[in-house]
Formats: C-alpha cells, structure tokens, sequence
C-alpha cells in the first residue's frame, strides 16, 4: 500500500465538481452583500473552511464507495481501477480511513460553524447546520456501503442534488452572508441539476454492469431510452433555475452572463450527443466534459463576483 494508492482511490477528479457548491455559495453571498462587519472580516477564512470540509467528505464518499462496491459484490477482482478489489488497499484499511475522513470532516464542518457564527447572534442556526453536516456525512458513507446502501435502491439522484444543490450552496452563502434568501434554493439548483446529470452519465454508463450487480439505479429501473430523456429535463431545470434567477430575479447584479451563456451552450451541444449515443461506454468522455465545465461555470460565477480579472 502506497500514498499514490490513497489517492488514486480519493478519484481527484471529482474534487472540483464537489466544489462547485461552495463555489457557487460563495457568489451569492458575495452578490447580496455581506450583512454584517464579521461576516466581510472572516470571508474568505470560512470559505476555506467550508470548501476543506466538502472536499474532505467528498474523499470520504470516494473511499466509502470503493470499499463498499467490493463488499457488496459490485467490484470483482477484475475491477483493477478500485483500490480494495483490486487488493491494494484491504477493506479494513479502507474502512479506517473512512473513520478517519469522517472525524475530519466532523471537526473541521463543527470549527468552521462556530467560527463563521460567533458573536454574530446566529449561533441558533449552529445546530441546523452542523446536523446538516452530520448527515452529509452519513449519506456519504451510506450511498453504496453498509447494509442497505441507498445508492443502489435510486436514491442517490436525490441525496446528490439535495446535498450537492441546495444544502451545499444555501449552507455556504448562510455562513459567509449571515443572512438568508429563499431564492438561493434556484442557484443551488443549478449546481443540484448538474451534479445529478454526473452522477447519471455515470449510471447509463454502467446500467448493465449494475443491473448484473443487483443494483437498481435510476437507468437499470427505467431503461436506456428514458434515461436520455430525463438527462434532458435535468438539464432543462438545472439551467431554466439559473435563468430565472439571474435575468429576472436578480436582474442586473450578476457580472459576466455572456459567457455563462455560452458555457450553457455547451451543456446543450452535450445532451444532443447523448441522445444520439447508441454504446453506454460512448458516455465516459461526455461525463468528464459535464463535470469539469460545471466547475468551470461555479468558479467563474465566484470570480465575476469578486470583480478579479478573468484572464
């Protein structure tokens, strides 16, 4: 076992897209304007914060899911990519790493609240978010390890989005504005649609590998042909959120939506080539191509609203 095995199994690549909320999060409480002196002093601290500890629950989930593919028959031996079938790294091992991963993202989401809340006569919230946090990490850890992996029933379209989406983003902008918006739940769904078209490229991909393993994800239930079509309406909701927030809702504070709009262009380039794909294994470059520009799209929000040069 080496360190280059922890992070081939950590799947860096994915990092960025689990950024992407609180890069996102981070905009609109930038955009709404910093509602108190400890909120524009601790920023970019608490921003900090809070993208390590998604980044750190994202390698969690990375870790979690290796093993738990192994021991619940997903992965064979064959599956020379995953660090646990693959034996490089035993399930024990694994799993205290997940341990691990999982105290750390404790301690730093805990630190990060109590920080960003002190003295602003908000630590009421302190709970909410910290129990948000507690189950962000147990969904991490649940989606396909354990007993009953929620993953491998459909559900994790759900938990992607909702975690992904409007907890990541709405929990990001609360803790660096110090103030609420209802509105940021259509951001969050910006970011919520995306992750979910990921993490559903990634199902139409392995739906046949998957429905051999037992697994029940949303293509494996309804199909190849309906899958395209909801990797359609995802998109449609995701980007028809944005919209609506930025040109009519917030009509006028958003910077830089020219080329917003031509990153939303791409995405739509992207759902006419997966609905002329007739091999799942066409799909690999279309997902790596969904995930990288949507972190593309969620920095570049972040830096037009930090006013920076964007070249």
């Amino acid at each position: 076992m080496q360190i280059k095995d922890w992070l081939s199994a950590s799947r860096l690549r994915t990092l960025p897209l689990a950024a992407a909320c609180v890069f996102v999060g981070a905009a609109l409480a930038l955009a709404s304007g910093l509602s108190t002196p400890e909120a524009e002093e601790r920023f970019w601290m608490v921003f900090g914060g809070i993208l390590f500890t998604v980044v750190v629950l994202q390698v969690l989930s990375n870790w979690a899911n290796d093993v738990g593919d192994f021991e619940n028959g997903a992965d064979g031996k064959d599956r020379l990519d995953r660090a646990v079938a693959s034996g490089r790294i035993s399930s024990q091992q694994m799993k205290r790493g997940v341990i691990l991963a999982s105290a750390m993202a404790f301690i730093l989401g805990v630190s990060t609240v109590i920080f960003a809340l002190n003295g602003t006569g908000l630590l009421w919230a302190s709970s909410l978010i910290v129990l948000l946090g507690l189950l962000g990490i147990a969904a991490a850890y649940c989606y396909t390890a354990g007993n009953r992996p929620y993953g491998y029933a459909g559900w994790g379209d759900a938990a992607v989005f909702l975690f992904f989406g409007w907890i990541g983003v709405g929990g990001t902008a609360f803790l660096l504005a110090h103030s609420w918006s209802w509105t940021w739940l259509l951001p969050g769904t910006l970011t919520g649609g995306l992750s979910v078209a990921v993490l559903n490229l990634n199902n139409m991909r392995d739906h046949l590998s998957d429905a051999a393993a037992g697994k029940r994800t949303l293509p494996v239930r309804y199909g190849w042909p309906w899958s395209k079509w909801y990797h359609t309406v995802v998109f449609m909701v995701a980007w028809g959120s944005w919209w609506l927030f930025a040109m009519y809702l917030e009509a006028g504070q958003w910077r830089g939506m020219m080329w917003i709009f031509c990153l939303s262009l791409v995405h739509a380039g992207h759902v006419l080539r997966v609905h002329r794909t007739l091999r799942p294994e066409d799909l690999d470059p279309e997902l790596k191509k969904v995930a990288i520009s949507t972190a593309v799209v969620a920095f570049f929000l972040l830096l037009a609203q930090t006013q920076l040069p964007d070249s």
